[in-house]
Order: C-alpha cells, then sequence, then structure tokens
C-alpha cells in the first residue's frame, strides 16, 4: 500500500510487516522518516514532530553540519554533506557538486519494466519520486515498489539528461537509505572457488563498510549481500535489514556510520572506473535493489527473499515446475569421452530413474583439453561419431531427455573463431592479455560478437532435441577495454559488458522458452538474482563434497529458495577435498536443491545404484517441498558440530528434516535439535521415529539427534496427524 499525504507531503509505503515512511521538507529535500516495523498512518506527523523543523538554508548557515544528520534518500556530493553520496555527475566544466529537490510524484499499480536488465517481473505498486539537480540538467527518478504479501522493497533509480550539454555519470547507486545509529552488527558473505558464501558477522564500528566485486562478475569473493543486524538478531529472533542486488557484474555495497547518529546503506554498480555519458535527451536506468526488513531474524528475511524470488523475478515457465534430475557426465569422464562411454553413462542413469542427461564440455571443435576449442560451436564428430544426433536418440530410447554445456562468453586462443577474430576478444593493443584456464573472454560490448555467438548457439537448438542447457564461465575479466568505444567511454565497459550478457540470455530464453536453462560460473562465481531472472537454478559449487556442500548451501540460502541451488551427488574420494562421506549423506544434502548426480554410475556397485534409484524416488516425493516450502536452518555447520535444515510447507500440514552430524565423538552428550517453523497447535508424526507430538513442543523441547559417525546423516518425514 502507498498513501501520500498532501498537507504534510508524506508518503507511507506498507508491506506485509514493514513501513516505508518519507517527507519532502521545507527546504524540498526527499527526507527518510521511518524504516522498520509496521506504525499507523496516523502518526506521521508525530515522526515528523520528532524529526523537528525543516532544515532551511539559513539554519544551513549556520549550523555547518546540519546536512549531515538529514535521513536523506539520495545522498548529495559537494553541499555539506560528507556522507557517500548516491549519484555524482559530472558536468563538461568538471563540477560535480549536486544537490536534489523533490519536483513530484506518481503512484501506479505494478512493477517497473526496466529494458535491457533484469528486474522484479509483475504485480505490487509503485511511486515514482522525481527529484531535479539544483547543481546540474539532471532529473532524478526514484522508483519504491511494494507488495502487500512481502518485506522486500524494491528501489532503483533513472538518471535522466534534461538539459542541452552531455554529462558524465561518475557514480549511479540503485539506492540510498538512512537508519538511525543502533550499534549494529554487520553480515557479508565472502568466499573463493569451492568455498562460496561464507557468512561472516562483524561489528559494523564507525567509518565505511564496502563490499564491492571489480572483476566483472558478482564473483565468489564478495557476494552482493549485505545485512544489518540488532545486536540479539539470531535465526529465529530479532530485527535486521538485508540488501541484495539484482545485478550479475561489478557492485559495490556500502554501509556508512557517521559521527551524528545515522547509519547509511547504499549500492549499486561498482563506481570504481565507471563513468558513463548520458547524452542530451537520454537517461540511464539502475539495477534493482530488494531491501528487506524483518522482526523474526534471519530465517524470516531468508524466507521472504526465496519467496520474491520465485515468485516474481524467476521465470514463472519454471519457478514452481519440477526441477530436472539430471546425470552429467563431466565429473564421469572430464574431456576424454566417446560414443561407448557416453552411451554407457545413459544406459546406466536410465535405470536408476534419471529423466535428463547433459553433455559437458569438450562435444565441440579440437576440445580434448581446456587449451583450445572454445567458441567453436560445432560438433566434433571424431570424438561423438554420428553428432549429437547418436547421443540424443541414445537418450530417448532409454526415456531421458538430453541437455548441453556452453561457455558463450569465452574463446580460446586456439580455435578457429579466434584466428578468423582475434579482435573480438577483450585486449588493449600492446598489452599482452592474461589468460584465464588457458582462455580469453569475448567482447560482449560489441553487438557483433553477441549477434554471433547467439546465432551459433541457436542454429545448434533448432537443430537437435535439446531440453537443457546448461551455461558456463570460467574466467573472470582482465584488460577491461574495447576497441569499439572510445576513450571517454572506456568507463563504461564493464556495465556494457554485462548487458552484453543479458542481452544474450534473454534473446536464447525468448526464442527457445520451453529449454531449461542452468548458470554456472566455475561453479558458484556468478549466482545472483540477476541471473536467476534468465535461469531458473545456478549450479552452487564446483565443490560437491557432502560435508562442504552443507556450508555453501547453508550461506546460499541467506538469499535464494533452495529451488535456485544445483545440488548433484559426486563421487567418492571426492575430486575437490579428497574426503569421504557416505553415499547417503550426499544424497541428503544434494536433496536440499535441485538435485541430480556427478559421477560414472557405470562404475558404481549394484548396492550403490539401489541406493541412487532409491535417493531418486524419494527426492520426487519431497520436490514440491524443495519447490514452494520454507527453509528453517536449525543447526550451523560454522559453528556446531551438526548441519540440520528442514523445509515446512506453506500450509504447515507436512516437513522434511535433513542432518549431518559432521564428526563422531565419545561418549556425547543427548543433543536436541528444536523444529520451529511448524504450527504450534497442530500435532505431527515424525515417520522415521514413529513419535507424535505438538508443533509448540518440537519447537521449544525439540528432538534428540540420533548418535552418528563422521559424515553420517539422516532424514526425518514429519506430516500433521488429524485429532
Amino acid at each position: 500500500m502507498i498513501v501520500y499525504q498532501q498537507e504534510i507531503k508524506a508518503f507511507y509505503l506498507s508491506g506485509k510487516n514493514y513501513c516505508y515512511l518519507m517527507r519532502v521538507d521545507g527546504s524540498g529535500r526527499l527526507q527518510n522518516l521511518h524504516y522498520g516495523t509496521k506504525i499507523p498512518l496516523s502518526d506521521i506527523s508525530y515522526l515528523i514532530a520528532q524529526v523537528g523543523d525543516p532544515v532551511s538554508r539559513e539554519l544551513v548557515d549556520l549550523n555547518f553540519y546540519a546536512n549531515e544528520r538529514i535521513f536523506s534518500e539520495c545522498g548529495v556530493y559537494g553541499r555539506g554533506d560528507y556522507r557517500s553520496p548516491s549519484i555524482v555527475i559530472e558536468r563538461k566544466d568538471g563540477g560535480i557538486m549536486s544537490e536534489f529537490r523533490y519536483v513530484r510524484h506518481t503512484i501506479e499499480d505494478g512493477a517497473p519494466a526496466l529494458e535491457g536488465i533484469p528486474h522484479v517481473r509483475c504485480s505490487g505498486q509503485t511511486i515514482t519520486i522525481f527529484l531535479r539537480d539544483l547543481c546540474s540538467d539532471a532529473e532524478i527518478e526514484l522508483n519504491y515498489t511494494v507488495y502487500d504479501d512481502s518485506d522486500i522493497l524494491v528501489r532503483n533509480a533513472k538518471i535522466v539528461n534534461a538539459g542541452k550539454q552531455s554529462f558524465c555519470l561518475r557514480k549511479a547507486f540503485s539506492f540510498c537509505v538512512d537508519l538511525p545509529d543502533n550499534n549494529y552488527k554487520i553480515l557479508r558473505m565472502h568466499g573463493a572457488w569451492t568455498r562460496e558464501r561464507t557468512p561472516e558477522i562483524t561489528d559494523l564500528g564507525h567509518g565505511i563498510v564496502r563490499l564491492q566485486s571489480t572483476c566483472g562478475a558478482s564473483s565468489f569473493g564478495i557476494h552482493p549481500f549485505l545485512c544489518l543486524l540488532e545486536q540479539d538478531c539470531r535465526e529465529e529472533k530479532g530485527v535486521c535489514y538485508g540488501v541484495q542486488l539484482v545485478y550479475s557484474g561489478n557492485f559495490a555495497l556500502t554501509a556508512e556510520r557517521n559521527s551524528f547518529g545515522t547509519v547509511r546503506l547504499s549500492g549499486g554498480i561498482n563506481d570504481e572506473q565507471f563513468c558513463w555519458e548520458v547524452r542530451s535527451g537520454e537517461s540511464f536506468v539502475t539495477p534493482q535493489a530488494l531491501l528487506c526488513y524483518s522482526e523474526r531474524g534471519l530465517g524470516e528475511l531468508s524466507r521472504g527473499y526465496a519467496d520474491l524470488i520465485r515468485e516474481r523475478i524467476m521465470n514463472p515457465a519454471f519457478a514452481f515446475a519440477p526441477r530436472p534430475i539430471v546425470i552429467n557426465n563431466w565429473e564421469a569422464t572430464y574431456f576424454n569421452f566417446n560414443n561407448e562411454k557416453i552411451c554407457a553413462l545413459i544406459d546406466e542413469a536410465a535405470k536408476l530413474g534419471v529423466d535428463t542427461f547433459v553433455l559437458d564440455d569438450g562435444w565441440f571443435g579440437k576440445r580434448d583439453s581446456d587449451s583450445s576449442g572454445l567458441g567453436d560451436w560445432y560438433v566434433n564428430e571424431k570424438k561423438l561419431v554420428g553428432g549429437l544426433t547418436a547421443v540424443i536418440d541414445r537418450c530417448k530410447m532409454n526415456g531421458l531427455k538430453f541437455g548441453l554445456w556452453f561457455e558463450p562468453e569465452m574463446v580460446s586462443p586456439d580455435s578457429d573463431l579466434y584466428r578468423a577474430h582475434p579482435d573480438w576478444a577483450i585486449h588493449k593493443d600492446g598489452i599482452k592479455p592474461i589468460r584465464g584456464r588457458r582462455q580469453l573472454v569475448l567482447d560482449f560490448t560489441r553487438q557483433e560478437v553477441v549477434d554471433y555467438i547467439f546465432r551459433v548457439i541457436a542454429d545448434i537448438l533448432r537443430s537437435n532435441d535439446i531440453s537443457y542447457v546448461k551455461w558456463d564461465m570460467n574466467r573472470f575479466i582482465t584488460e577491461c577495454y574495447s576497441a569499439s568505444l572510445p576513450s571517454y567511454r572506456q568507463g563504461e565497459f564493464m556495465h556494457r559488458y554485462i548487458l552484453g550478457v543479458y542481452e544474450l540470455a534473454d534473446r536464447l530464453t525468448t526464442e527457445f522458452p520451453k529449454v531449461f536453462f542452468e548458470g554456472c560460473a566455475s561453479g558458484g562465481g556468478r549466482f545472483d538474482a540477476g541471473m536467476l531472472y534468465y535461469f531458473p537454478q545456478i549450479w552452487t559449487s564446483d565443490d560437491t563434497d557432502g560435508y562442504e556442500r552443507t556450508k555453501i548451501q547453508w550461506g546460499t540460502s541467506l538469499c535464494y529458495p533452495l529451488s535456485a541451488m544445483s545440488c548433484h551427488v559426486s563421487a567418492c574420494p571426492n575430486h575437490q577435498t579428497g574426503r569421504m562421506t557416505p553415499l547417503s549423506t550426499r544424497g541428503a544434502i544434494a536433496s536440499l536443491g535441485a538435485s541430480g548426480y556427478e559421477l560414472n554410475v557405470s562404475a558404481l556397485s549394484d548396492e550403490e545404484k539401489n541406493a541412487c534409484k532409491e535417493q531418486i524416488t524419494a527426492y520426487r516425493k519431497i520436490s514440491d517441498l524443495v519447490l514452494r516450502g520454507d527453509l528453517y536452518r536449525l543447526s550451523d555447520p560454522f559453528s556446531e558440530n551438526c548441519f540440520c535444515e528442514m523445509i515446512v510447507s506453506k500450509d504447515k500440514r507436512c516437513a522434511y528434516v535433513v542432518g549431518e552430524q559432521l564428526r563422531a565423538m565419545p561418549l556425547p552428550n543427548t543433543r536436541f535439535v528444536k523444529l520451529v517453523g511448524l504450527a504450534e497447535g497442530k500435532r505431527y508424526l515424525i515417520k522415521e521415529l514413529n513419535i507424535t507430538a505438538s508443533g509448540k513442543t518440537l519447537a521449544s523441547v525439540g528432538v534428540a539427534l540420533p548418535k552418528l559417525g563422521d559424515y553420517e546423516s539422516f532424514i526425518w518425514h514429519i506430516e500433521e496427524v488429524k485429532i
């Protein structure tokens, strides 16, 4: 709901459990009055009285620090507010100071459709507040979209050049919100390849905390998510504020605590080396930011993000559709395969109940290792006699669908594509490019490159019965330069690159609406809400170890639904860690997402094959919970000796619990796990334990954990018992 009170120039925005209040002060500034727990609409006047009289120009002249005390919705630069600005505009004369004033606003049903970038798809209500810059010819449009059934506030900005001369955007953040200082802690997620999205909580302190990526993707190192927590905030209690970006390129998120009792959250496209020319009459649109307020801890915040992404960001055709249970040949064969090996995998996989076979890297061009062939998207018929048709026919004979791996953004120097178009690779003449995985990155700022890659991939998809595509990206960007851009527009390179990626993803998913696309970036190097707009699931990590995945999937679930996480059972010893974990544990952890297999099923024993078959049958019975249910994180593998998560159906009628003991201990104390999330007044049966109790008792007393060995797991199915 959005309400405007004309007489006091105040805006009241409310969602499921929060409200967001703003006003236009006496000087025309747009100020934040409150972001947090829902308060009555009638109390806006009280809040204005608490803020005090409008800050006039005369008062600013008397009190130099007055601007730093304003709770601003769009941070300015060079006019007495020394906090981080939201938008920095450089004019032709070099001036970059700014001062934004309210002009008008509109309130409309629905969410804005942002051309060329992913966005929240539908419904809601949007207020657009128009500001003008007193120091330049820029006009700013701030969009706020709210939903009555969600705790997510969607924000972004549009900067319009209303003058006759072009200007350069040095910074164009998507949002800015100032909060009262509350001695917050800050949660971020850091990591690296094979250990993505590790939560870390520290005191915020004074000054600026800046989280960013500069590698051309949302990255392994720091995730485009930030959360402020009040001191007593825990998993299922306490107040926290989260923000994540619907963006896949270079980003920055900042939390700034100043000396005057404010904490400023802001973020968007990384402004480091960013400069975007906006000519007369043109505009620049920033990505959306998803702000979430929770009074019931991180769990409620996570469930809010999961619902919004499933319901309003993911492709509706796939958001709640059963996920393909795939077998991928990569860890079974790597590059070393032929018809005989592939057909043997398909035959054995079909017996297990898998429904899709995915042919990974190595099927095209001259590609027997990672040193050649990328960009040559034609079948290597010396390796696969009869081409893809032979493999697809074998799949159909076994009742399986067929999927195929691509790495569209890359090129090998040893490839026909590179020999024909060396200028299509990102490079700067005179500087030897850095190679990653022996490959270079194609210049997706160039339209002819995007057009070519679309054409060759589309030709393969049109010519073959392919139901599944795995889109990989195995290195980040260096040299950050395009010969197609003039010198004064090189600061646009990184954003233009990700716009090219979005264009290709949009064209392919539009042209082939029935093909299921999975994202991948050397594992989880580009796992973000922007990519989930096009790809309903993403390969969560190249680390498929049954223990390490508990931590990776725990962190990922802070921002994303389980259905977005591609989770496979792989071989032991694990190919990344060398660790041995039971097959039952690998299956249990993989069931907390879009499950599949990444191993040589031909090499399994009959007992192991039967176990896999039972896992697949069991997974199909709980797959709807993975798609639609609410996740409750019960035991933290980072700080406890047990991992445990529970998925609860929306109607609270059933639940699914998965746990793993990390290390066995001699004479262990009896430990209980509290099953929060069930309905207190209902009674439930835990089938595997044959015990019955009320939801209130299961949440307050809990259930004794079984005594297990190293990395052993347990699964409980819970159903409501009718009284």
